[in-house]
């Protein structure tokens, strides 16, 4: 392989090697007591958002596969912390929101999340580095952002 692609490749698989460690510390957290970490995920995703949304859109941003997702979706519904809603710009259409619960459970799981992290992240790099990486990884979703940004505009 050419020196550069190469070095492309090996990154790739760095990044890919340091996420799936750090997911599988982050799965044995003392936090996953209400929502699972995918659940949470989904959950994160959509407090993100500015308004409620679309099941493929929701797709897009996180990692399940559709049918997945669904189901998932459906058990946050279930429990109340997902409401579905019919979207106003067409009336086939269903949006996807938090609740007041679902807001309460996020926020809950993602601030003993948030501290799991910061000590991990922190453990391993300074501030310029955590700087640089932050940068790094906004650089390869660059693309993606302004692809939400069109659609929630």
């Amino acid at each position: 392989m050419p020196g550069r692609a190469r070095l492309a490749n090996e990154s790739w698989e760095s990044l890919l090697t340091a996420h799936a460690e750090m997911m599988r510390q982050f799965d044995t957290e003392d936090v996953w007591c209400d929502v699972s970490r995918t659940e949470y995920d989904v959950l994160y995703t959509l407090s993100k958002c500015r308004r409620p949304i679309r099941l493929g859109e929701l797709n897009r941003r996180v990692l399940l596969s559709q049918p997945a997702l669904s189901r998932m979706v459906d058990r946050l519904v279930e429990r109340g912390f997902v409401q579905r809603e019919t979207d106003p710009s067409d009336a086939r259409g269903v949006l996807l929101g938090l609740t007041e619960a679902g807001r309460a459970q996020q926020r809950s799981t993602g601030r003993a999340h948030a501290l799991n992290v910061a000590r991990t992240m922190t453990a391993a790099f300074d501030d310029d580095e955590l700087r640089q990486l932050m940068a790094l990884c906004r650089k390869l979703t660059v693309e993606r952002d302004a692809a939400i940004a069109r659609a929630e505009a």
